[in-house]
């Protein structure tokens, strides 16, 4: 009988929620290193080279990959003969380990976690509790993965009760689309066949845990319906020319999963969770004699990729001296690096602005002909100004942009994404911009950010406004003054052209 002793599991799933905040899976960057070496979209090929860039970075410097450091997810497969040397229970063990982790005074982790979600919406401080799914299993070991899931991709999740002659391929290629970009792929797509509702969310999100292997599965042919499942959703999702970031682009996923289990004959319960960039996750098990020992990568093992501000091609621009007219002038697709101060604010903030403003209150902060960067940025430790600070979803703040723009003096915004009809219409009605950071290259941005400081609302925390002074800080004109948007553009150009090769129908360049 193996005895699992207290401090030797808290410390193990402490220990690998820190590891997977900065070690991507080597499966998953070596997929993406792949997906570089044959992606044709020059805009999808810069956004995937800043994600492994900021995955190496990451990796050296032992820092977040992505600035939401997740929901803690724990898979945990318990022995039948196991026993615990433990005054505590098996959760509280567990929350304690993530409560370990997330307040790391080495690696301090963004806390996103809110008690309450209904009413206060108050934040737990440590990320606790953490979501766990419990098996009990025949044997003597304790089986654990731990996995830290971003809020944007799980936004993204969806489930449907099909009929059982319904087609699961058209609907995934129906659903696919219109999901966006906030799931800040390439990535992977998680499918849960069968069971009930929740039996298939929870098959999608545990498809999610195994290793990137559709390469090895097409090179020995499926052997079961749900292989012939996936690699038929791998070619098809990627014939739609989403792209990596929404941009357009050959390659969306990197790899798609099926689970599936047995289910009701007048019902095909079906779930799809995508996997973003900042994929994250560790299997480990315990058998008694200690804390998992996890092992370290090396930096031989990514890609040999390093992105670059490329001046040549990009647009300087300096946000203390930017005019309207400036802004007006930007065109779609085009390459900026932002030099100078400017301004965050994301969801919370966003909402005290708007009930401020409506009591006719003064704002803590003057938005006229600034810069609003939607993000909500880690702790900095040791020497850092801001800890990794990359974009949150913008299509959330989409209720506020004719507030922000026709009441402010706003006159740009940056986050990740595409923005939706409502937004687009406010941009081209005030001749303003939306420019895309990279989803999934946190650190490298924050490496940008040469001076941060909290100018408003620092009871929000983390949802604080910021005024950063960044250098050559990446962007995209994701959507311009006339309201064209890259994120519609792009896929629908990418689409055609991976139609035209599959159909080997000449394609004129745009």
């Amino acid at each position: 009988m193996t005895t699992i002793r207290q401090e030797d599991f808290i410390q193990s799933i402490a220990d690998a929620f820190q590891y997977i905040s900065y070690y991507h899976p080597l499966d998953y960057v070596k997929a993406l290193g792949e997906a570089w070496e044959r992606e044709e979209n020059p805009a999808a090929k810069d956004a995937i080279a800043q994600i492994l860039t900021n995955s190496r970075m990451s990796a050296e410097g032992h820092r977040p990959i992505c600035q939401d450091t997740g929901i803690a997810t724990v898979f945990l497969k318990v022995g039948m003969n196991v026993r615990w040397d433990a005054t505590l229970s098996v959760t509280d063990m567990i929350n304690e380990g993530v409560r370990r982790a997330y307040n790391h005074p080495d690696n301090k982790l963004r806390a996103s976690v809110l008690a309450d979600p209904a009413g206060r919406r108050t934040n737990t401080k440590d990320n606790t509790p953490a979501v766990i799914h419990y098996e009990i299993v025949p044997g003597d070991h304790v089986e654990v993965i731990c996995a830290a899931k971003g809020g944007g991709s799980e936004a993204k999740s969806k489930m449907a009760m099909l009929n059982p002659s319904d087609s699961i391929v058209d609907w995934v290629l129906k659903t696919v689309p219109t999901m966006g970009a906030g799931w800040c792929p390439p990535g992977i797509l998680g499918i849960g066949i069968g069971g009930t509702p929740e039996k298939a969310m929870l098959l999608a999100k545990e498809s999610l845990m195994a290793p990137v292997d559709i390469h090895e599965l097409k090179a020995r042919g499926p052997k079961n319906k749900a292989e012939e499942l996936r690699l038929e959703l791998y070619e098809k999702v990627n014939n739609l020319g989403i792209g990596a970031q929404g941009l357009g682009g050959l390659t969306t996923v990197v790899d798609v999963k099926v689970l599936d289990y047995p289910t009701h004959a007048a019902n095909l319960p079906v779930a799809m969770i995508p996997n973003c960039a900042a994929t994250r996750h560790v299997h480990f098990e315990l058998d008694g004699s200690g804390p998992a020992v996890l092992e370290t990568p090396t930096l031989e093992d990514w890609p040999k990729v390093t992105w670059q501000a490329d001046t040549r091609t990009a647009t300087r621009v300096d946000l203390n001296k930017l005019t309207k007219e400036e802004v007006a002038s930007w065109k779609p697709g085009q390459i900026l690096l932002l030099n100078g101060r400017m301004l965050t604010g994301r969801d919370a903030a966003h909402k005290r602005i708007q009930d401020m403003l409506a009591k006719g209150e003064k704002l803590p902060v003057d938005f006229s002909n600034r810069v609003i960067y939607y993000v909500g940025p880690v702790d900095p430790v040791r020497d850092e100004v801001v800890g990794p600070a990359g974009p949150t979803t913008a299509t959330r703040m989409d209720k506020f942009t004719e507030m922000m723009l026709a009441q402010t003096g706003l006159i740009a915004m940056i986050g990740k994404s595409e923005r939706g009809p409502v937004a687009i219409e406010s941009i081209r009605k005030h001749k303003s911009a939306y420019l895309m950071a990279v989803g999934g290259a946190a650190y490298l941005v924050a490496k940008a950010i040469k001076a941060a400081k909290v100018v408003g609302f620092e009871d929000l925390g983390m949802e604080a406004i910021y005024e950063f002074d960044v250098t050559d800080m990446p962007v995209t004109v994701a959507v311009d003054a006339g309201g064209e948007s890259v994120h519609e553009s792009g896929p629908k150009l990418w689409q055609s052209r991976i139609a035209a090769k599959i159909g080997n129908i000449p394609v004129a360049i745009a």
